[in-house]
């Protein structure tokens, strides 16, 4: 039996995505799940379509090292601010 190897492993990470207002019609988040295979789960959200406010999200995304490394990496190169939050399940991943 092969061992899993660390990056394969798929791991759940908590992060706080605040989304300028001129992101409100991109598809950032369906990126993640449709270019990088995350499972996401939105945890909490707040943003307004009328206003010029940034919003944000609470998100859980759910994948291998890699998947999330790309992923970040992603919402990073749009200049998104991006938090790292304590995961639930208490593993110490997070950015």
């Amino acid at each position: 039996m092969a061992r899993l190897r660390l990056h394969d492993r798929c791991i759940t990470t908590r992060v706080h995505l605040q989304i300028p207002a001129r992101y409100r019609h991109e598809p950032v988040i369906s990126r993640l799940i449709s270019e990088f295979g995350l499972a996401v789960n939105i945890t909490g959200a707040m943003v307004g379509s009328n206003t010029d406010e940034r919003g944000y999200f609470d998100l859980e995304l759910r994948g291998t090292v890699l998947q999330i490394s790309n992923g970040l990496a992603f919402l990073k190169s749009l200049d998104l601010k991006v938090v790292g939050k304590p995961n639930s399940d208490g593993d110490e991943w997070h950015y």
